[in-house]
């Protein structure tokens, strides 16, 4: 009996854990955050709730400037329902396909790795919720498509549990 319980908790372990950085690495084309968000970039996405339920859909300017190993990324929001939104992030490039990042709603510091054609970096934010502010956690994953083109795939988190989802497609204006 011990064993089947053993081997239950395990297999749910395993079918709840995320993909790893690692199996992107022999992926193309190769995903450098200074190359791709470097200059003029439009998104549009959707959020989804628990059940994979559209509740909003969104657009989004971009622009990406860097100095060196750091950069800068500007973002403006505009949901279906009028609400407008901006973030600021402040990216660093940290060597070995390592980023990191901060923003004014970010909490303490997003670390990322990319590998191939992916990034994966996991940070808190802070949302509102019903007219209150609210923590979660994203586990956010980049795959960038060919030079021009990358789609963004977010879970929202919160005390473990997946409650939404973000799905964006990001594209450099020519």
């Amino acid at each position: 009996m011990k064993q089947l319980l053993l081997l239950t908790l395990f297999t749910f372990l395993v079918a709840c854990s995320s993909p790893d950085i690692n199996d992107y690495a022999n992926t193309t084309p190769s995903l450098k955050l200074e190359e791709f968000f470097n200059g003029k970039l439009t998104a549009h996405g959707v959020v989804l709730d628990r059940s994979g339920a559209l509740t909003r859909r969104f657009s989004v300017d971009l622009v990406g400037t860097w100095q060196g190993n750091k950069g800068k990324l500007e973002e403006w929001f505009v949901y279906d329902d009028g609400e407008k939104q901006t973030r600021t992030w402040y990216l660093e490039n940290q060597g070995n396909g390592n980023y990191k990042g901060t923003a004014n709603d970010v909490v303490g510091t997003a670390m990322g790795t990319a590998k191939g054609s992916a990034l994966y970096w996991r940070y808190q934010l802070v949302i509102e919720y019903q007219g209150e502010p609210l923590e979660v956690t994203l586990d956010d994953w980049m795959f960038l498509i060919n030079e021009n083109r990358l789609i963004n795939r977010t879970e929202i988190i919160k005390f473990g549990f997946k409650v939404g989802e973000v799905i964006l497609t990001i594209e450099k204006e020519s």
